[in-house]
């Protein structure tokens, strides 16, 4: 064995990506395996007929001056290679439930003040349960920056808030706060941020979301690809590397009563030694697929068995040749329910049914046009948009024997589910249906394949009371040498899963978050505003310029043939 290599990381998704340069700023040498012939997992882009969709990546928040998000990138020393759109400031969320149409403004006031007049007698509710969301979330971003004796003892009392409601479903708090239905279903609705309805989600999880965006939402020129592009040749610029298309079968143990991870086997049957094994792949695939049962203890064995996932996903890609902002759609993000006076939990059981197949729509979506929020992805005529609504995943379970993705049942099946999914569309967009270009359906056997989720979940674990905090699993595993990182070990979503691999280096290198991530002013994101290209630069002007070109080219060539 040659242990020349310092860490050897399973999976390119941003918590593994980020572990990487971590660990390479502090000059250890790694080494990123990624399955997929592309990086990034649920990061990742892809193109269909020339036009880029990025599955994972919808929105990011927290990109201010002195935010989170920002300082995130500006320590990985990746901030100057990264440009962002904000998205709509007067709603980067829209709520279009019924007839209802409701934004989320981009300010915490604007907020506060555009919810009360339109439900003005929940005024005083409206105002203490967005205060005490804020709160909270706050305090939980505390936790992970106590350093030291006095800290840690002021810990109580600087989380009081935490302490009160930490232990609460979302719909227990909010019951507490709000009495209008519509209203609760409005300050429900970004529970799809993290795929659990408000009777099952942690209070502080929903908190920290809403907090995430309260400062609104961007989205970053060249979709999420952008994200991995940066990190991928940080990697690279620290004297690292990232190897696709490298399956990783087994993890490599050593000693009998206490087992130390001392490399991997690839599905060729190569083996690569290292200090260090960190995966970046849900616990479930680690520990059962990659370790073994046989080399757990029972105490693990058994928590595994009941460790619960986040639900599934179908996501329709499509192409249109249509206005969409003629048709209602901007840079912000629409959720889409059929009523305001169904109850949020009761739509997630008709979504979690096992049928999908039976009725004629969907119930909810989440809508997303990227080539609106990303000015420089649009060629002036053909737009791309993202629908996507939570599923069962065993509703594909029929497939899941043998080779069954390839087979006819399997398309006639997301065929069916695509005219579902259209139909559905037809009803908010009137003549989209005529209008599509190109339409590809991914369900989780598509997640399976690219990204090798657990049942092709979308958020990792279960983000439940139970599965989260300090009940959620550790970046030290119980096998000497090997650590995890990813949406399961600290948080999901891009900022959540990236922060996971800062905290994983950490825990190897005996440091803090707050040692490693730290702002650094030769560091800048860029910022513009999806909904006013009047502060272009000229390079970007340009940009936008030669894609429309490029299409004004095309439509004279066929026209004349």
């Amino acid at each position: 064995m040659q242990m020349e290599l310092d860490a050897i990381i399973i999976g390119s998704g941003a918590g593994g990506l980020s572990a990487a340069i971590c660990l390479a700023k502090e000059g250890q040498k790694v080494l990123v395996l990624e399955q997929h012939d592309v990086p990034g997992g649920w990061c990742h882009s892809f193109y269909l007929k020339g036009h880029r969709f990025t599955p994972g990546v919808h929105y990011i928040g927290l990109l201010g001056e002195g935010d989170s998000t920002s300082e995130l990138y500006e320590g990985l020393g990746i901030a100057n290679d990264l440009v962002f759109f904000r998205m709509n400031p007067k709603g980067y969320d829209h709520c279009w439930i019924g007839d209802e149409r409701i934004d989320l403004p981009a300010d915490f006031d604007e907020l506060v003040l555009s919810l009360s007049e339109r439900f003005p007698k929940e005024k005083k509710n409206i105002t203490k349960y967005l205060n005490t969301v804020r709160d909270v979330s706050q305090q939980l971003q505390l936790i992970p920056k106590m350093k030291g004796f006095w800290d840690n003892l002021m810990i109580p009392f600087r989380t009081r808030k935490m302490g009160k409601y930490g232990l609460f479903t979302l719909k227990r708090v909010i019951d507490w706060h709000i009495k209008d239905p519509l209203l609760k279903t409005i300050l429900n609705i970004q529970c799809g941020d993290h795929g659990l309805p408000p009777g099952t989600a942690s209070f502080p999880v929903h908190c920290a979301v809403m907090d995430h965006y309260f400062k609104g939402g961007y989205y970053p020129m060249g979709g999420g690809g952008a994200l991995v592009k940066a990190m991928t040749n940080r990697i690279k610029e620290l004297g690292n590397e990232v190897r696709t298309s490298q399956n990783v079968t087994r993890i490599l143990l050593e000693g009998e009563k206490k087992k130390r991870a001392i490399g991997v086997e690839l599905e060729t049957g190569e083996q690569l030694f290292a200090k260090r094994i960190i995966s970046n792949a849900d616990p479930d695939i680690t520990y059962l697929d990659l370790v073994g049962k046989q080399n757990l203890s029972s105490k693990l064995a058994k928590r595994l068995s009941e460790t619960k996932y986040s639900c599934t996903s179908l996501m329709l890609f499509l192409v249109v040749d249509m206005d969409m902002r003629e048709a209602g759609m901007d840079s912000g993000n629409i959720w889409l329910m059929p009523e305001g006076d169904k109850d949020p939990d009761d739509l997630f059981d008709d979504m979690m049914k096992v049928d999908i197949a039976e009725g004629d729509e969907f119930p909810g979506f989440f809508l997303s046009c990227t080539t609106i929020k990303d000015p420089t992805s649009f060629d002036g005529r053909y737009h791309s948009m993202e629908v996507v609504t939570f599923i069962n995943h065993e509703s594909f379970s029929q497939f899941k024997v043998g080779d069954k993705r390839k087979s006819q049942e399997y398309l006639d099946f997301k065929e069916h589910l695509t005219q579902k999914v259209i139909r559905t569309m037809e009803n908010t967009f009137p003549g989209i249906t005529e209008k599509i270009v190109h339409k590809e359906m991914g369900t989780p056997l598509t997640n399976e394949h690219y990204i090798n989720s657990t049942n092709g979940c979308v958020y990792g674990t279960e983000k439940s009371l139970k599965q989260m905090g300090p009940f959620s699993y550790k970046a030290k595993s119980e096998i000497e040498n090997l650590y995890l990182c990813g949406a399961s070990i600290l948080s999901h979503g891009v900022a959540g899963a990236s922060y996971s691999g800062v905290q994983t280096a950490a825990a190897i290198l005996g440091k803090t978050q707050r040692d490693i991530i730290q702002s650094d002013e030769n560091q800048t994101v860029q910022i513009y505003e999806a909904e006013d290209s009047s502060n272009y630069p000229d390079w970007m002007k340009q940009k936008i310029k030669v894609k429309e070109s490029r299409v004004e080219a095309n439509t004279e060539k066929f026209s004349k043939s």
